[in-house]
């Protein structure tokens, strides 16, 4: 196997581990966490597909990776209680598979035409859009959006495929290894991206008001 099928499987695997978690702890039945499931693991290429104008027939041709993601979603769906409390499990499913899709989706954009900017664009979607739609189909805020540095791991991935070109499917193991390990260790020391002062409530209380008289 290439490193396209391997990062594909692993990436499979770990995020629909992850939807399936979540739509557990959400209450969803049966229905609602196969689909969380499904579209965590393959959401994000969907989505890449579509911004980039690469054939869909991409999408439609995975019926292997299909009836892997509905394996995983099955075995969370048998084994709930013992597999929801773990919360590690959790979060290091979401990091491989955020890893996985990362290399994959850089791994498109460098097949497109090498430009650094396909290749960013190409991983962030892959690696996070599947985990944006989950988290909006459970009525959660996006990590990508608020929480750590969630899609920096993509972009940084990015850039180190696209600067090194590694060859070697050891190195591209190691990338999601060292990605899950950066993750946790983020998570433990609250690593965030800068966010705005601005408070909204301070502001209301200091903001004149505009009254009309009619």
């Amino acid at each position: 196997m290439d490193i396209l099928e391997i990062t594909s499987i692993i990436g499979t695997i770990a995020f629909s581990f992850s939807g399936a978690l979540v739509a557990i702890e959400e209450k969803y039945d049966l229905l609602g966490i196969a689909v969380l499931g499904f579209v965590t693991a393959f959401g994000g290429g969907a989505l890449r597909n579509l911004i980039l104008g690469l054939s869909m027939d991409i999408f439609w041709s995975q019926t292997t990776l299909f009836y892997v993601s509905f394996a995983t979603i099955g075995i969370v769906y048998l084994f709930p209680k013992r597999l929801s409390s773990m919360k590690m499990l959790e979060l290091i499913s979401d990091a491989i598979g955020l890893a996985a899709f990362s290399i994959q989706g850089a791994l498109y954009g460098l097949g497109i035409n090498g430009h650094i900017g396909p290749v960013i664009m190409a991983a962030l979607l892959t690696g996070t859009g599947g985990g944006l739609i989950r988290d909006l189909l459970a009525g959660k805020k996006p990590s990508v959006l608020c929480a750590e540095i969630y899609g920096s791991w993509s972009i940084l991935i990015a850039i180190a495929l696209y600067v090194y070109r590694p060859t070697h499917s050891l190195v591209y193991l190691f990338i999601i290894v060292l990605t899950v390990l950066l993750r946790v260790v983020g998570l433990t020391y609250d690593w965030n991206l800068p966010k705005s002062k601005f408070n909204k409530h301070d502001d209301d209380n200091s903001r004149p008001t505009l009254k009309i008289d009619l």
